[in-house]
């Protein structure tokens, strides 16, 4: 019911591009968010989609995050997963055409899962360094299993992760794990250090909860943070010291 009513709110308070005035944003939302080329990509990671939808591969789950709020048992159907639990078909999409709009050389996601969300990211730019961090073993072998390329993989809470990361930063951080708002402001605040001025954070599920949307608030109101745009099921969060602060609402 909160994401419900969250999402008439975000519907009347959400604009498109003629809403925007700040060059680089508008940018960012006819070139990137609204883009309309069908790249090749796009049929790998529907492919990938497929192949896990197919999968009759059964996981025990350790979940260290807040864990699945439609799959509740311990041992799940990689596609009864892919279904509840991975970047939708959409999402997926779209983390591509922003990993290739950023040009983004270098990846951190919190939250492997299945690996859509890594897979974009590795097809946006074959080049570019992923690392990605899973709690769950069985969930992180499986998807290595299925994609190895350019991609570093790493099982471990992300608590004892992050202190130990020697990347000195990332032009991408991708928060799709432990999904409360404790947890989300305090990866945030852990991994700021490796943000750069023209880094991008990109935080899953910002209305799943309403304390995953009180995050959200405090992350927009940071002093570090310049601009925002929210898209409802994405929040993309800009360091560039050379913007004025500003929140856009987007509707995608």
């Amino acid at each position: 019911m909160y994401q419900i009513i969250a999402y008439i709110k975000f519907l009347l308070s959400s604009t498109n591009q003629h809403g925007v005035h700040s060059p680089f944003v508008y940018n960012f939302v006819t070139k990137c968010l609204y883009g309309r080329e069908r790249y090749t990509a796009y049929s790998d990671l529907d492919n990938y989609r497929n192949t896990l939808k197919r999968s009759n591969t059964e996981l025990e789950i350790n979940d260290l995050g807040e864990g699945s709020k439609v799959l509740d048992s311990k041992k799940r159907k990689v596609s009864e997963m892919v279904r509840a639990s991975s970047s939708s078909k959409k999402e997926s999409k779209l983390l591509f055409r922003v990993a290739q709009y950023f040009k983004f050389k270098s990846i951190l996601e919190l939250g492997t899962s299945l690996g859509m969300g890594t897979y974009a990211f590795a097809l946006a730019n074959p080049s570019s360094k992923i690392t990605t961090v899973e709690g769950c073993p069985n969930t992180l072998n499986y998807t290595k299993s299925q994609l190895a390329e350019n991609i570093t993989f790493i099982n471990g809470d992300f608590k004892t992760i992050i202190p130990s990361l020697k990347q000195q930063n990332f032009d991408c951080i991708f928060f799709d794990g432990h999904h409360n708002k404790e947890a989300t402001i305090q990866y945030f605040e852990s991994l700021l250090s490796k943000a750069h001025n023209e880094s991008v954070f990109i935080f899953d599920d910002i209305y799943l909860s309403k304390e995953m949307t009180e995050a959200w608030e405090y992350i927009k109101s940071h002093k570090a943070v310049t601009v925002t745009v929210d898209c409802f099921h994405l929040g993309f969060v800009f360091f560039r010291k050379e913007q004025a602060k500003e929140h856009f609402k987007i509707r995608v």
